[in-house]
């Protein structure tokens, strides 16, 4: 089968729907190598690795006008559907809520990827124009495509009831976590990243964009608990939101117990959660939560909010929380903190709950959805 992705986002992000689409793209070409993958970006950041099986891919990029500036854009939303004619794609799959527009004309099979509703959900958090393209993006994601993939069982749910979508249409076929999760941990890597980032020697961590739906002011408020004597650890790219919790940081006098250390290097994630005494992730809403994933993978306890797809991704071994309750976030924190037993189950708890998320798994499941429109 000749299969073309829409690999922007794999080669230019470096958030979620990055590392979504680098996984997909590794996880197919090492467990289906038979199959001839044609990655189609419209420009590649060198910054951000993409791993793949060199023998069946093969990377895509605009030729011609649509090699110019701004109409590289328009060579991924319409004028690559052309090239994917010419290229004998058997099926094109839309890694990020969207298909080429004029793609149904083709006669290319299509599926689509949808990761969360969040626009719909929590539109006070996006500026109008974002929600009417999203809106305008994702409706023609799923009215064009043969088969969609949630990425959730929550985003499926929102799917059939925001956007009308017939349940029958959708497959739930989960996140995994990347290759760096998989390699032992040494203690020369700890020290190292402990030295670069000039963390504490105990501290509880949050790893995110700091933005307003992850809901960072909640761990601020409940460090108000006098009992609460373990820092915090802020990482991720900061935005306009990191003023307001800088005024707080300085109205509970929490100066000293908050450290914020910018972006981290995908390389260094595993040895900071595994320095991490527990993850702390009240996030107001999300389409799978991959954070909590990757702390599960590294033997770190989970504190994570109640409700949208968060058990579906910390199973039994995370503690949910209120997404508004201060007090009972500090109650979480400080039980943790003081009972020996109860983190190592949920350690435990979260090693087997990880198994649910194999590359041999998600392959397995995806290959299952383009079968299905071939």
């Amino acid at each position: 089968m000749n299969i073309g992705f829409d690999a922007k986002r794999a080669f230019c992000n470096s958030r979620g729907l990055g590392c979504y689409s680098r996984d997909v793209i590794r996880i197919l070409s090492e467990y289906f190598p038979d199959n001839r993958y044609l990655l189609y970006t419209p420009k590649i950041k060198g910054t951000i690795e993409v791993p793949y099986n060199e023998s069946c891919c093969e990377v895509k990029s605009p030729t011609g006008i649509y090699s110019f500036g701004l109409m590289s854009a328009l060579w991924r939303t319409r004028g690559i559907c052309s090239d994917v004619r010419q290229d004998g794609i058997d099926l094109y799959h839309g890694l990020s809520h969207e298909l080429p527009y004029g793609i149904e004309k083709t006669g290319v099979r299509t599926v689509v990827t949808m990761h969360d509703l969040i626009f719909y959900k929590n539109p006070e958090l996006f500026p109008w124009f974002d929600r009417y393209s999203f809106r305008k993006k994702y409706l023609h994601g799923v009215c064009s495509a043969d088969r969609i993939i949630a990425i959730s069982e929550e985003t499926k749910k929102d799917l059939i009831d925001c956007l009308g979508v017939k349940e029958e249409r959708i497959d739930v076929v989960y996140q995994g976590y990347s290759t760096v999760f998989r390699q032992p941990v040494t203690e020369e890597q700890m020290h190292r990243v402990k030295a670069q980032y000039n963390l504490p020697d105990r501290f509880m961590l949050i790893v995110c964009a700091i933005e307003r739906r992850k809901n960072h002011e909640l761990i601020l408020r409940a460090m108000r608990n006098s009992e609460i004597d373990i820092p915090l650890v802020v990482g991720g790219n900061p935005s306009e939101y990191k003023d307001k919790l800088m005024e707080m940081i300085q109205t509970y006098h929490l100066e000293n117990k908050v450290y914020f250390i910018g972006h981290v290097a995908t390389e260094d994630l595993p040895a900071l959660y595994k320095l991490a005494d527990l993850f702390v992730y009240p996030s107001l809403f999300e389409g799978f939560g991959r954070p909590i994933l990757e702390s599960l993978v590294m033997g770190t306890p989970v504190i994570t909010s109640k409700g949208s797809c968060f058990r579906e991704t910390g199973g039994d071994s995370a503690r949910y929380v209120s997404c508004d309750d201060a007090d009972e976030l500090a109650d979480a924190i400080l039980s943790i903190q003081r009972d020996d037993e109860l983190r190592k189950s949920m350690i435990e708890k979260g090693y087997q709950h990880v198994s649910n998320f194999s590359d041999e798994v998600i392959a397995d499941n995806l290959m299952k959805t383009y079968n299905k429109v071939m």
